[in-house]
This record gives C-alpha cells, structure tokens and sequence, in this order.
C-alpha cells in the first residue's frame, strides 16, 4: 500500500510538472505570438505615396530636404547633399550634446560672455538651470545660452565642441562639422540639410527636446528669481501652421535664412529641412501645403496574421 500511494505522489507530481510546462508553453508562444504581430504592424505603417505628375513647388533656397519620418522615404530634395552654412540650426547639436551629459536640473553658472548675435541677456554670475539655458537655446536661439553650455563643460568649451563632432558622427551626420556652439560663420563649419533633417529626427524621439521646440513662449528666471528671461519661439510656424512643433531656425548674412521644421498631421510625419532661403517661413509653408497636397499615406498589405 505505502509503495502505491508513493506511486500514487510521483505520478501526480509529473503530471503536475508537465502541466505547469505546457502551460508556460503556451504563455510564451501567446507573448511572441503578441509580438510577432506588433512588429508586423511597426513593418507596415502607411507610406506616403505621390500622386502623379504633380506641379514642382518653386522655391529659392539653395538646398532642400523632406522626409517621411517613420518610413525614411524622401518626399522632396533639392541639393540635398551640399555642404552649407547651417547657422544656428547647429544648435540641434548643441541641445544634444547637453542633454547627454547634465541633468535638466544642473545649475550653471554664467561666467564673463562677449559674443555677437541673438542672446537672451544671460548676466555674468547669474546661476540658472540647465533646463532654462536649454529653453533659451532652442525656442530664442541664444548665443549666450549655447556658450554658457559650452564653457560648464568637462573640458570646457573645446571638448564640448569635440562632443559635438562625436555626437554627429554617432548618429550618421555624414557630411557635417562644427567648430563652434552657436552656428556663427566659420571655417570648417557645415552641415547639409539632409544631415540637419537626420538629426532633428533623432532630437525629436527625446521627450524633454520635443517639448521644448515646441513652446511658443517661455519665462525662466535665474535660481533667486531676480533675473528674468522672456523667451519667445522664433519659429513663426509654430502655432501657426496646422502640425507644425518646432524645430530650429537659423540665419546670419552669409548663411541667409535656414528652418528645419517638424510636422505631425494625422500621425504621419515629416521632417524639413531648408537652407539658404530669402524667405524660410513663407517656403517652408508652400513646401509643408504641397507635400500634404501631393502625398497620400497608405498602408501597404502585408502578410496576414491570423
């Protein structure tokens, strides 16, 4: 009796074990099941397809570059490839190369500033947060907020500007170098739109970064709250433009006037970029108007999941 009441334990232990297994089985085939068919609907996201014979819209800048985000696809390009002067859309890199290394709430400390261009009025000895310089970089295009970034750096300013190099290298910017923070005029100093388009694709997938680009106003004040910066977005588009949320704009007089612009229009994405213009807003507008007038996105049939 006690030898079959043990065989008695010992069956129903192994029947319970190899329940227990089977049931993980299943788990695990239901859990790949599940992303096997979340990844087919990542594969197959609507493309945008361009109707036929479209009118070319007529623009004057000097290099263009369009981009369907999700599915990389180019929409429009003129030039693309060009190396130019990116003036302060450089500043994609910057912003970056910053939230890389401090943390939103670092405090920094201004230190003695001479640089010409468009600054939001940082005074010497002012601490302010990483987060507020960050604002003032992006939305204001500050010269002063990208150098007060530069000189906190380890290794100040120069290393920062070799972190920049790094960082456009790491994320595929093939044909651009920096030799300065704020996008000002130099020797050495370029990018191309279809390198710019690529890095405020990537810029976009920080949180942090695409909130800010976003904004149209912003106060930020110095840690004591004594000194105040009202920050507007220089970005005329943004609020203006159905989808349109940021990103950077551009100018100084040998550069003439650069945007690089992010739409979101019913989940379809675009990303632009347009250098050398005699009127970036108004051809951002006509070029951002044809491609949602001449592109229709559509889900291209896949294999079928049942």
């Amino acid at each position: 009796m006690k030898r079959i009441a043990l065989l008695s334990i010992i069956f129903v232990f192994i029947a319970s074990s190899t329940l227990a297994i089977i049931s993980m089985q299943m788990r695990v085939g239901e859990s790949r099941e599940v992303e096997r068919k979340v990844q087919i609907e990542k594969e197959y996201k609507p493309i945008p397809l361009l109707s036929e014979n479209p009118p070319q819209p007529m623009l004057t800048a000097s290099s263009i570059f369009a981009s369907d985000i999700d599915s990389g696809l180019t929409l429009f390009e003129k030039n693309a490839d060009t190396p130019i002067l990116p003036a302060s859309t450089t500043k994609i890199i910057t912003a970056l190369v910053a939230i890389d290394y401090y943390l939103l709430d670092d405090v920094l400390t201004v230190g003695m500033i001479s640089i010409p261009g468009q600054k939001m009025r940082l005074v010497e000895g002012e601490k302010i947060t990483v987060r507020d310089l960050l604002y003032g970089l992006l939305i204001f295009s500050a010269n002063d907020a990208a150098e007060v970034l530069a000189e906190n750096y380890p290794g100040g300013r120069d290393e920062f500007i070799s972190s920049m190099n790094r960082k456009a290298k790491k994320i595929n910017l093939s044909n651009t170098s920096f030799t300065n923070p704020t996008g000002l005029d130099g020797g050495g100093h370029y990018s191309t739109a279809k390198d710019l388009v690529r890095a405020a694709s990537y810029g976009i997938q920080k949180p942090f970064f695409a909130e800010v680009v976003a904004t149209q106003k912003k106060v930020v004040t110095s840690i004591d709250g004594k000194i105040v910066h009202n920050l507007t977005n220089i970005n005329e588009l943004v609020g203006e433009v159905d989808g349109v949320l940021g990103v950077k704009t551009g100018w100084t007089e040998n550069a003439h006037e650069n945007l690089v612009t992010y739409i979101n229009r019913d989940d379809n994405r675009v990303m632009i970029a347009l250098l050398g213009s005699g009127d970036r807003f108004e051809e951002t507008k006509q070029l951002i108007d044809w491609i949602f007038e001449n592109y229709k996105w559509e889900e291209v049939a896949g294999p079928e999941v049942e």
